[in-house]
């Protein structure tokens, strides 16, 4: 690996935090406090295995998928590269990843219109820019290992999100929302993605860093 220092591209868990509509509103809050009849500090957190920067296992939306415990480690670990996509660009379709060279077991993270703006301490969008499903078949037929995407859905809020999350966890794609890639350049990285290992779980958060190759 290069001697360049780790990026980190996950963004910070805060009470309040933008969140899906419909899901907990992310509260974190002290419950035992040092000097208050309490040896140390304790922290409940309450929010969703799908908030802020977090992985989706297939279980997600594949009835008998696998649950994010099931996630091999070699997966987060290893290159990736990080692809820009044209800040005029709503939805990300095949046509955009055509003449990216886009190989069998790639880790790809695309960057959006959604890192020029700090999503995660704000009220959710729904327009964001995301996938559909011409990109996730794309990606299928590509065989790669790992996509990364910088709002909190792969898939189109309005539209055909769902499919494009069947498509991609169908074909063993495993996915990563909610990065912050505002600061990364396009190019080759060296990636470190460990969810949390909730057993059976549809999903869990992440901390994700890069680091330059």
């Amino acid at each position: 690996m290069a001697d360049s220092a780790w990026i980190d591209v996950s963004v910070p868990l805060t009470t309040g935090m933008a969140h899906w509509p419909g899901d907990l509103n992310p509260t974190f809050t002290r419950v035992a406090e040092i000097g208050s009849n309490s040896e140390a500090n304790v922290t409940l957190c309450r929010m969703t295995a799908h908030t802020g920067t977090h992985m989706d296992a297939p279980s997600h939306f594949l009835k008998d998928g696998k649950g994010i415990d099931e996630f091999p480690l070699e997966t987060g670990l290893g290159p990736a590269r990080v692809i820009a996509i044209p800040p005029e660009a709503y939805v990300i379709t095949a046509a955009h990843l055509e003449g990216q060279r886009i190989r069998p077991g790639e880790r790809v993270l695309f960057k959006t219109r959604n890192s020029d703006r700090r999503w995660d301490d704000r009220g959710f969008y729904t327009d964001f820019t995301a996938l559909d499903s011409s990109a996730a078949t794309f990606l299928n037929d590509a065989g790669i290992l790992l996509v990364g995407v910088d709002y909190l859905s792969v898939g189109l809020y309005e539209g055909d999100g769902p499919e494009t999350h069947r498509i991609l966890l169908g074909a063993g794609i495993w996915i990563i929302e909610g990065l912050n890639l505002a600061s990364i350049a396009p190019g080759e990285y060296d990636m470190v993605c460990l969810p949390l290992r909730i057993q059976g779980c549809d999903g869990a958060p992440a901390r994700v860093a890069l680091r330059p190759a």
